[in-house]
């Protein structure tokens, strides 16, 4: 299975012999607005279709010209399943998708706008491993506003009249001598990696692994592989056709391990993926392959766990300190809120609240009471067991009518404040002595973090793509601590034995865990969605999605 890159044969400075008009042709349909967003280059064997659409990725304006380029994608679909394809496509766009038709509604929705429309470059659809699937992805891409397709297709084969039926395509034709022959050997014909190695597998191309465990699962008859990953297997329940197991956690983690990575980050995210069922010789083979990357995995809890069970999917995570100090908060999408042991998440009970609708931010008070805002944006307050300090309350209060007039985004709370964020971009610290405020971002703000410190601190993120720091009371530091072009889903901050860090998740998928005070950022793919983030007292970095809760340590020798 070759990368998704350019062919090295390539040089990318002009054209190949012959196909001058077709380029131009292309350019021109880059530039026309009216264009359809769909552009198939058809033609027979060896008739430079592939080297085109090289050169084409490559090509930009000429040296002096200000003109910004568009974005172009180029990805090969050569012996590629339309899982894989698509683990690839949402990856190159800063989207996270499990399945196609996840794929489909992400760039249709998604916040992240990055400048133009970013151009898709898809070749060798005859010769993927599904080419019908991939072609009706194709169609349902064509339809997003967002992105535009260059698609090669092999004159002859079904490809060029299945896109060309019930819409509007431009067609770029190229003529080829079709006795040619296409040297190298079929994708299809190379020998495929033992599925049930886990060392193989994280060794192996990762969209050659993902196409065999598509194709091979679906010929034995188990549902749901072509549209996305099935519900995982118990113990028992297609143990042969799951390969112990590892099968079912690649497909959970497939986006992040078809990324371009060492082995041993491969293996950490595998190993991260795996439920509770699979085969006991996989962990430690996993774990010895992973010792190279930069955390270490104390403890994952997924979709049909049992032994602790699965806490339900993650909306919002907090990790509590004073009378709750060694407990986990886990938000789910009904609005229940589960106490988890931190050492192994083990079930500790159910927060007693009476807040309606769902809970979009949790933030745990020193003394024991819980702070909720629901997503209409207003204040709940849990009383702890302890009796609260009267001036507390009158700050909670304080609060709670304020939201009721200005919804807020985003919450955190410390010892005698308050930290709210609105959908303007501003940041306010409600204390003890008064109001402080901050306008930190352009946009909504998704989420803040208020840390106990010498100098206490309020970190916070928003669709912006920024993470900044600011000290109640003082000018905001002009500089981000982090910025991407992507929204930030969540964040949490908290000072532990080696000072303050602060968990940030993007969306598309990336989790990172700086250090304000300097040192190396770490950073996780987990694979799905990411809904929440957290890091506990002894800095460990929690991290939640829809189907999935994980436990990472860095290792001491990162510095």
């Amino acid at each position: 299975m070759p990368s998704a890159t350019p062919s090295p044969a390539w040089d990318g400075r002009r054209p190949a012999t012959g196909t001058e008009a077709e380029a131009t042709a292309l350019l021109g349909w880059l530039t026309d607005p009216e264009a359809p967003r769909l552009c198939l280059v058809t033609g027979a064997p060896g008739s430079g279709k592939t080297a085109l659409l090289g050169w084409f990725a490559k090509h930009g304006p000429r040296a002096g010209r200000p003109r910004r380029r568009t974005a172009r994608v180029l990805v090969p679909l050569a012996g590629q399943s339309a899982l894989g394809a698509t683990w690839t496509i949402a990856d190159r766009l800063g989207v996270v998708a499990r399945a196609p038709g996840d794929l489909v509604h992400a760039l249709a929705t998604s916040e992240a706008r990055p400048a133009g429309r970013p151009v898709l470059l898809l070749t060798d659809l005859h010769a993927a491993a599904e080419p019908a699937a991939l072609t009706e992805l194709i169609a349902e891409l064509a339809g997003v506003g967002r992105v535009r397709l260059v698609v090669e297709a092999r004159s002859g084969t079904p490809a060029p009249a299945a896109l060309r039926t019930d819409r509007r395509v431009a067609v770029v034709d190229l003529d080829g001598d079709p006795d040619a022959v296409v040297a190298g050997a079929p994708e299809r014909d190379r020998p495929l990696p033992d599925l049930s190695d886990p060392v193989a597998v994280c060794t192996a191309d990762p969209l050659h692994v993902t196409t065999a465990y598509v194709t091979g699962a679906a010929a034995a008859g188990l549902p749901g592989t072509l549209d996305g990953p099935e519900e995982p297997a118990r113990p028992g329940e297609n143990a042969a056709e799951d390969h112990g197991g590892l099968r079912a956690a690649w497909m959970r983690a497939g986006q992040s391990l078809c990324r371009e990575q060492a082995p041993a980050e491969r293996a950490l995210v595998l190993l991260s993926a795996l439920g509770d069922g699979a085969d006991p010789r996989l962990r430690p083979a996993l774990a010895e392959l992973a010792e190279g990357a930069a955390w270490r995995l104390r403890w994952a809890r997924h979709r049909g766990d049992l032994t602790p069970p699965w806490p339900g999917p993650v909306t919002v995570l907090g990790a509590a300190g004073g009378p709750l100090e060694g407990t986990l908060l886990v938000g789910d999408r009904t609005g229940a809120v589960r106490l988890l042991h931190e050492a192994d998440a083990s079930p500790a009970g159910r927060l007693a609240h009476t807040v309606p609708g769902r809970v979009t931010a949790l933030a745990p008070a020193p003394d024991g009471t819980v702070l909720l805002l629901d997503d209409r944006g207003r204040l709940h307050t849990v009383r702890g067991t302890a009796p609260r300090a009267p001036y507390l309350e009158r700050l909670t209060e304080a609060v709670s009518t304020t939201l009721a007039r200005h919804p807020g985004t985003a919450l955190a709370a410390i010892a005698g404040s308050v930290v709210v964020g609105d959908r303007l971009g501003s940041v306010h610290a409600f204390g003890l002595r008064g109001l402080h405020q901050a306008a930190s971002h352009s946009g909504r703000v998704t989420a803040v973090s208020a840390v106990e410190s010498e100098t206490p601190f309020v970190c916070s993120g928003g669709v912006d793509g920024t993470v900044r720091l600011w000290t109640p009371g003082r000018d905001p530091r002009p500089e981000p601590l982090a910025e991407r072009p992507s929204p930030v889903v969540s964040l949490h901050a908290t000072e532990t034995p080696h000072g303050p860090l602060v968990a940030v998740a993007w969306g598309d998928g990336l989790v990172e865990l700086h250090r304000p005070e300097g040192g190396r950022t770490l950073s996780f793919r987990p694979g799905p969605p990411v809904r929440a983030v957290a890091v506990t007292g002894a800095g460990s970095l929690l991290i939640g999605t829809d189907e999935s809760l994980v436990c990472l340590a860095p290792k001491r020798s990162s510095p």
